[in-house]
């Protein structure tokens, strides 16, 4: 097993990838291990928040550059990519679209596809030494991961054009000046941050974490016209939800709000 879960508070599940997984993720072996294991925890209506991590130096670096060449030796370096990207952005789509809240807990480096899952969060702590790379050019590759469609979202299309073509490494420090990444802290305290970070955001109603995760990613590529149309379709399907009847009676009752067990009662 190339990454370890553990569970907490809140509903909360820690994935710590290995050292080795981290340096080389999406190996042919690795990523699929990873789908499959943040996959299951989507499915799971217990799980509320998934925190991501890695180990020592590294937070998650991408692709197997050994593995590559191999593929570019015995002519099946189309069919690798095909399969590592295949695995990968439908994985993002998932965590982007989830009512279960994605933190990136950024301990280390954080390069090519890994960049891209770190951006797939919905909140992203990362401590001073870590580092931000796309590492794409130096390879001859253009980005995958969805990190052309995210980084310009997050910091805007320039300063993302010049990360690329650059070729920049940001620290956290620089990462956070940029807006790429939610806040730094010191190593000590990167976990225990981010377990409280997925604990909060996980506690909202499932409704609201869902439908404004789509509504945030829609709002910058839909006509005004078609995000009010969107909205008004989510909020009706919310306002039909236990998690609504509870969220008016706790109002009224001057109490906070229980959410995600009325079901259960």
């Amino acid at each position: 097993m190339s990454m370890e879960v553990t569970r907490h508070d809140g509903g909360v599940a820690v994935v710590t990838l290995s050292e080795a997984a981290a340096r080389n993720a999406f190996s042919r072996s690795s990523i699929h291990e990873i789908a499959d294991v943040l996959g299951g925890l989507l499915d799971d209506p217990s799980c509320n928040g998934i925190v991501l991590t890695g180990t020592g130096r590294f937070f998650c670096t991408g692709a197997d550059i050994d593995e590559f060449a191999n593929s570019i030796d015995d002519g099946s370096i189309a069919d690798l990519v095909g399969e590592l990207t295949g695995v990968l952005h439908p994985l993002e789509l998932r965590l982007r679209r989830s009512p279960t809240v994605f933190v990136a807990a950024m301990n280390g480096a954080a390069a090519g596809g890994g960049l891209g899952l770190a951006l797939s969060a919905d909140y992203r702590v990362c401590v001073p030494e870590a580092r931000l790379a796309a590492a794409f050019f130096s390879l001859g590759l253009s980005p995958d991961g969805g990190s052309t469609w995210m980084l310009p979202r997050l910091v805007g299309n320039q300063r993302a054009r010049r990360f690329f073509f650059d070729n920049e490494v940001w620290t956290g420090e620089q990462a956070l000046e940029f807006g790429a990444v939610d806040e730094v802290v010191e190593a000590d305290d990167l976990l225990g941050r981010a377990i409280e970070v997925a604990a909060k955001w996980g506690s909202w109603a499932e409704a609201s974490r869902q439908g404004t995760k789509q509504l945030l990613d829609a709002s910058t590529t839909t006509f005004m016209e078609t995000q009010l149309e969107f909205e008004k379709s989510l909020i009706t399907a919310a306002s039909l939800t236990p998690d609504f009847a509870e969220g008016v009676s706790a109002f009224l009752e001057k109490r906070t709000p229980s959410f995600g067990h009325s079901e259960e009662e």
